[in-house]
């Protein structure tokens, strides 16, 4: 089990659709990184300079929509997950 760390959060990405809306098939090679996906763990949130620690906003569970080329993929279990600061985070999807 990951338990990420500071703002840190563990994100599986959804894989978005491999055809066109026409039917054209997408090589894996050319598919851009997908950037929808659910929140699967995240820290306690960041320490503050008083001591006290601000809660992340989002929550596991969450599915969210996150910048391209945002943060770094790690493989574990072989499960390949996306480590994300909560910054990189643009909105959660309701």
């Amino acid at each position: 089990m990951l338990k990420p760390i500071l703002d840190k959060i563990i994100v599986k990405a959804e894989i978005q659709e491999s055809k066109t809306a026409s039917g054209l098939v997408i090589p894996t090679t050319s598919k851009e990184k997908p950037s929808i996906g659910i929140v699967e763990a995240g820290s306690e949130g960041i320490r503050l300079e008083d001591g006290t620690i601000k809660p992340l906003f989002v929550s596991v569970g969450d599915k969210v929509l996150f910048s391209q080329h945002a943060g770094d993929v790690v493989k574990f279990d072989g499960d390949e997950k996306l480590i994300l600061k909560e910054s990189d985070i643009i909105a959660i999807i309701k």
